[in-house]
């Protein structure tokens, strides 16, 4: 089976900083989901902003078996979609109609046919009613459903999801957990929430320094991992 990512030897490193990325290795096949977990600053946030070339670093990545170059960015880009953790900075336009079909329009369709993308994207996501609403009166699970759709509408075989029940209630997280069960893309999603992953991925890959140091099913990454995430959730509340 050709994977839909392959990431060999990936290294990275900020500027003036140690080593953000050390030879990360990495496969996702098609329609698997895979949770990217470990402590804060381990690196997955800074892979994942690679996948799609918004960081360059040493190594080898593919998407959908093209090389990330600049030639293939362009497409790369519409085949693997980035959620980021806070929706607002993925909401900009006057309504959410126009926010979906944003993406659709700059990649050269027709403004009819870019419409009618967007509004098939926010009917999967259940917000076709709020197509004419402004995106900052909607609520936090609202803004994730909308940055969603706004993925949707390029048709992507990829989401890569950063974080995604940030300000989100547990009621807000279950249905988030139970919408992107039904979308049928493969999924990477950086997240602290075990419970959250335990419902979406069968694989688990853990970060540490800048590096994959286990990965395997879910269950046994927190069996093994677990009090790390535990105490790591702790000193982020502080």
């Amino acid at each position: 089976m050709m994977p839909l990512i392959e990431v060999r030897n990936l290294t990275f490193r900020y500027d003036g900083g140690s080593p953000a990325l050390n030879g990360v290795n990495f496969r996702l096949n098609p329609r698997e989901s895979v949770a990217l977990l470990g402590p804060n600053g381990s690196g997955k946030t800074t892979f994942v902003l690679h996948l799609n070339g918004l960081l360059s670093g040493e190594g080898s990545v593919e998407v959908c078996g093209m090389k990330l170059e600049r030639r293939n960015l362009a497409l790369i880009r519409r085949k693997i979609g980035l959620v980021f953790q806070d929706s607002e900075s993925q909401l900009f336009m006057p309504t959410v109609l126009e926010d979906v079909a944003f993406a659709p329009l700059n990649s050269g369709m027709e403004r009819g046919g870019a419409l009618e993308r967007a509004m098939a994207a926010l009917k999967t996501v259940e917000m076709e009613a709020a197509a004419a609403r402004a995106p900052y009166h909607l609520s936090a699970g609202e803004k994730k459903r909308v940055a969603i759709a706004g993925i949707l509408a390029s048709g992507p075989e990829i989401l890569a999801l950063d974080e995604p029940t940030t300000f989100l209630d547990p009621p807000g997280q279950r249905a988030l957990a139970e919408l992107l069960a039904d979308l049928p893309q493969a999924k990477i999603i950086v997240t602290h929430n075990i419970g959250f992953a335990q419902k979406l991925c069968t694989r688990a890959v853990f970060f540490q320094r800048g590096t994959i140091v286990a990965e395997g099913p879910v269950d046994e990454i927190v069996s093994r991992f677990g009090w790390d995430l535990a105490l790591d959730r702790s000193k982020s509340r502080r």
